[in-house]
């Protein structure tokens, strides 16, 4: 039996992250670890690894467990390697020449194809890349699996892969997974851990029934907050009157009681605890408006591969103004492709068959916000790109969850999550009426990706969008688009992609 336990486990930043957390996870407890961005959760799996520390508490191992941890991003002296040659890479140079099959193994477990093993890093897609970064943890068969952000850049079959795997291949091993994907953490967990500065809480539940029990013990503690802050009200009023009274009429018994009255009103209201807040950052977007019906037209338009190949052909194609347009296929069919030809083309491009609207300002969101300069800060980048002035700047960063003190770092100190958030901030400030988002909520935390559904929903934008993130995908659209077999067709609903999807991974 593998265990690991924390007791009374704290992280504190510029700002307490959670503390006095107390929890087990033992064999076949699979958790999914729930926090915002910036508030802990990739501090906290590195500790429990043994690769960091918290600020307080104990992180104990049952003896001779090994626990395998999977970051978020190939380290990059590795990235020259193949995808093969990654994975042997991380079985002691002993044991290399000798246990090579276990390589071929793992590779075999993620249906790497052949030619794929022998090709770099450097030339895969993020989504193979993560995979990699699985197998070179799975092949050193760790006895507890630490999962962080699993699901960014995999496509979704991919995604259905790595949940049938957890489900099967880690059924029996406690693991914990970090991720924004709430579809993902439904279907491979059966606990969560909600990450809380003040009390986190963790349920024997996978991550819908647990938001649920949640959003019932936080109604719990507001009724009991209000009632509390009623009671010290009340206690204070008649302290107040007692006070008077024992002061008119000279009874020092009145005066002491008004005191013991008040001094209690004071115990009540500090043990009193504030409804918790979701620390998230806000996301806003804009909608500069347009009276175009029709904002964009495709007709005869060839997507093609960056070295020419084709991959799919759009006979006609148009976008009304108010349209949601989704955009389904496997990895590898021009999903992204498409994304950027439809951009450069809103940038002014030649582009044979593609008509844009005069009144379309566009907003265009990559996966790896590559818009965003590496050398400059967040402010620096804000105020020089944007005419609001530095005070102004400073507000719109705190009010998406950068503090002061983190807005001069460079780009390259900031977090994925805190990358994308200020890549939406700077779309936002745009104020585009026509979003072209490929995998905008990679990173994103769970309130930062429905705050940024709602506020598309609620400016009624434009917008074409690719996505892995069925939750966000069935949300937000309105029209469904799947790329398959080279053919751009229109679907009534994604849900058949993504069964016939879920059930190719299980085959």
């Amino acid at each position: 039996m593998g265990s690991i336990s924390l007791r009374n486990a704290g992280l504190v930043a510029t700002d307490t992250l959670f503390a006095n957390l107390n929890f087990v996870i033992a064999d076949g407890d699979r958790v999914g670890l729930v926090a915002g961005n910036g508030r802990g959760k990739t501090t906290l799996l590195r500790a429990m690894a043994g690769q960091g520390e918290l600020t307080s508490g104990d992180i104990t191992r049952s003896r001779g467990l090994t626990v395998g941890y999977v970051e978020q991003d190939m380290p990059p002296a590795s990235m020259g390697l193949t995808l093969y040659d990654a994975v042997l890479e991380a079985l002691p140079p002993a044991d290399r020449d000798t246990d090579s099959w276990r390589v071929d193994v793992v590779l075999d477990e993620f249906e790497t194809p052949p030619a794929m093993r022998n090709r770099k890093l450097t030339e895969l897609s993020g989504g193979w890349q993560r995979i990699a970064l699985i197998a070179r943890c799975w092949v050193l068969q760790p006895d507890a699996l630490l999962l962080d952000e699993p699901t960014n850049h995999l496509d979704l079959g991919k995604l259905f892969q790595l949940e049938n795997w957890i489900n099967q291949a880690a059924r029996n091993i406690p693991v914990i997974i970090a991720s924004h994907d709430r579809q993902f953490l439904d279907a491979t967990t059966n606990r969560t851990l909600f990450l809380r500065p003040d009390a986190s809480h963790y349920f024997p539940l996978s991550y819908s029934k647990a938001r649920i029990a949640l959003a019932e013990l936080d109604e719990a503690a507001e009724a009991k907050r209000e009632k509390d802050l009623k009671e010290v009200g009340r206690l204070r009023k008649q302290a107040a009157k007692l006070t008077n009274i024992g002061i008119n009429s000279g009874s020092d018994l009145l005066v002491v009681k008004s005191k013991y009255l008040r001094e209690r009103a004071a115990k009540i209201e500090t043990a009193v605890l504030s409804l918790h807040k979701e620390r998230s950052g806000e996301i806003k977007l804009g909608n500069s408006g347009a009276q175009a019906r029709v904002m964009l037209a495709l007709e005869n338009v060839e997507v093609t591969s960056p070295v020419g190949d084709k991959l799919f052909r759009i006979d006609k194609l148009h976008v009304f103004q108010g349209d949601r347009l989704v955009i389904l296929g496997s990895n590898g069919t021009g999903k992204s492709q498409f994304i950027g030809l439809v951009h450069r083309a809103m940038q002014g491009a030649e582009t044979p068959g593609i008509r844009v609207s005069p009144q379309v300002v566009p907003g265009y969101v990559d996966q790896a916000m590559s818009f965003l300069p590496a050398k400059a800060s967040p402010l620096g980048y804000i105020t020089s790109s944007f005419n609001e002035g530095d005070q102004r700047s400073k507000s719109l960063l705190a009010a998406a969850g950068f503090a002061l003190e983190k807005q001069d770092r460079p780009m390259t100190e900031l977090s994925f999550g805190q990358r994308a958030r200020l890549g939406l901030l700077a779309i936002r400030l745009k104020q585009p009426n026509f979003y072209l988002l490929d995998e905008p909520t990679n990173h994103v935390d769970i309130p930062g990706q429905e705050a940024l559904e709602d506020e598309i929903l609620a400016h009624g934008a434009t917008c074409i969008l690719v996505s892995h993130d069925r939750s966000f995908v069935r949300g937000l659209g309105s029209r469904f688009f799947l790329i398959e077999k080279k053919r751009f067709k229109e679907v009534e609903s994604p849900e058949p992609h993504f069964a016939e999807m879920a059930l190719e991974a299980e085959q």
